[in-house]
């Protein structure tokens, strides 16, 4: 088991190790393994790439991202121009349903809506527009068609499970209500709770999921 100091070192020494993260502005504080960061990032781009390089480091129990985006002056650009660039980039990915993901910006804030098929689509029209220049932050308001019942959906995402990490599976408790799966246990590290979110999201059906894991100290 880190420390909070360890911890704290191995975290900076990762977004550090990350080319895609300017650290000169991130400052990094851990408590009871809790990982909080804080500071100013020129894209929102990098804003997620320093989530996922903490989500990478053993021994965090959660993050908590105080970081506000601050457009350069070579970043920014008007609402219209970001429209644009987020409607041709849903356009031309290919895991993205022609004409089923709109796009509103204000502020150089994007927000998503629409229906797709599947949670892949959902979080593919996420990626397609998070790195444009300009974007200051995303709210992904895309639904799900509901397709299958609860209990198939259950069934589904406990076999997914068991065949990913059988020994995570048995400490993790699935409930399904329509079309949001609520997940709670116990996970080894936040790199195995993401992975059992993602699980979920993958299964046909699923609208949202609820994340109750914990991740045990």
């Amino acid at each position: 088991m880190k420390t909070d100091e360890q911890l704290k070192q191995d975290v900076a020494a990762e977004l550090a190790w990350d080319p895609a993260i300017n650290t000169t502005q991130i400052g990094v504080a851990v408590r009871a393994g809790i990982v909080t960061l804080n500071g100013t990032l020129d894209s929102y781009a990098q804003k997620h790439a320093v989530e996922r390089a903490v989500r990478r480091v053993a021994g965090a129990r959660g993050i908590a991202l105080d970081l506000e985006v601050r457009l350069s002056p070579g970043h920014a650009r008007t609402d219209s121009d970001i429209a644009q660039a987020a409607a041709h980039a849903l356009r031309w990915h290919s895991l993205v349903p022609d004409d089923k993901v709109k796009v509103e910006v204000e502020e150089g804030w994007l927000r998503l809506s629409g229906e797709v098929d599947w949670a892949y689509q959902r979080a593919s029209a996420e990626q397609s527009v998070r790195p444009l220049v300009g974007v200051r932050g995303v709210t992904n308001e895309i639904s799900i068609k509901a397709r299958a019942n609860a209990g198939e959906i259950s069934r589904g995402i406990a076999s997914a499970l068991e065949r990913h990490a059988r020994r995570e599976a048995q400490r993790i408790a699935v409930d399904v209500e329509g079309g949001v799966v609520t997940l709670s246990g116990t996970v080894e590290s936040l790199a195995d709770r993401q992975a059992a979110v993602g699980t979920a999201y993958a299964a046909r059906g699923v609208s949202r999921v609820v994340d109750h894991l914990e991740v045990a100290a």
